[in-house]
């Protein structure tokens, strides 16, 4: 082989070597670029908001999830704990209806019980009154006696006649201040809430039942009793009798 060819082999040879340097450093750029294609694309589906459409993503982003939550590990535990607090609210709302309930019913009692009080403070008020006044009747029943029985003779009688009525009218006027009032049962039908029988008899002059006359007058408090009046009740006439005759009928005591 001569010295040319030898020279033209060379040559040759150093051409395909470049060549193929090229080719492959050109592959390499193209695998580069490809590479580079698909970091790019990836970071422009990443870089992307979730609101852009499948085509401007590109292919690669039919792939992801768009709807999935940020963290879907948790949704049951949120959904469990949003049950819980569901039912703490029903057990609070429940267990406030009873306190309300509860509240309700002990305010009624506390009324109740204000008001039983009341009435019995009103009530031992009431007795201790007509205790006190009962004692003081005894002292107008014998002013009451005075009057009728005494007979005055003299100036000086008469001065001190009007001197215990000037007494009686004032003790009369007190009593009627605290609400005492006297009973005239002559000529009403007999009563026993009222009247206590001590006598019966028979006449014409009344109607059976009819008080005909009155022993000891009875008093009032308002609408309570202080003393029941003694009062003698007409009874009828008996045709085989002459005198009257009086009996005593059972009736109430005070």
């Amino acid at each position: 082989m001569t010295e040319e060819q030898k020279q033209q082999e060379k040559t040759q040879t150093e051409w395909a070597a470049e060549n193929s340097g090229g080719a492959s450093n050109s592959a390499d750029d193209a695998s580069e670029a490809v590479a580079s294609d698909e970091w790019g694309h990836q970071g422009k589906v990443q870089d992307a908001p979730r609101e852009a459409s499948l085509e401007e993503s590109g292919p690669t982003a039919t792939a992801e999830p768009t709807a999935a939550p940020e963290n879907p590990d948790a949704s049951p535990e949120e959904f469990m704990a949003m049950e819980a607090l569901v039912q703490a609210n029903q057990a609070f709302t429940i267990q406030l209806e009873e306190l309300k309930s509860q509240y309700a019913r002990l305010a009624a009692d506390f009324d109740n019980f204000r008001k039983r009080t009341q009435k019995e403070k009103l009530e031992l008020e009431a007795q201790a009154k007509c205790a006190t006044i009962r004692e003081l009747l005894s002292v107008v029943d014998n002013f009451e006696r005075a009057k009728e029985q005494i007979k005055p003779q003299n100036d000086g009688e008469m001065n001190l006649h009007k001197s215990y009525l000037s007494v009686y009218k004032q003790m009369v006027e007190s009593l009627k201040r605290i609400g005492v009032s006297a009973m005239y049962p002559k000529g009403e039908e007999f009563d026993p809430n009222f009247h206590e029988a001590v006598m019966r008899e028979p006449t014409r002059e009344y109607a059976e039942g009819i008080v005909t006359d009155e022993f000891r007058r009875g008093y009032m408090l308002g609408d309570r009793v202080l003393r029941h009046a003694l009062v003698k009740v007409a009874a009828a006439p008996e045709d085989d009798e002459e005198t009257p005759t009086s009996e005593t009928p059972d009736s109430p005591q005070e």
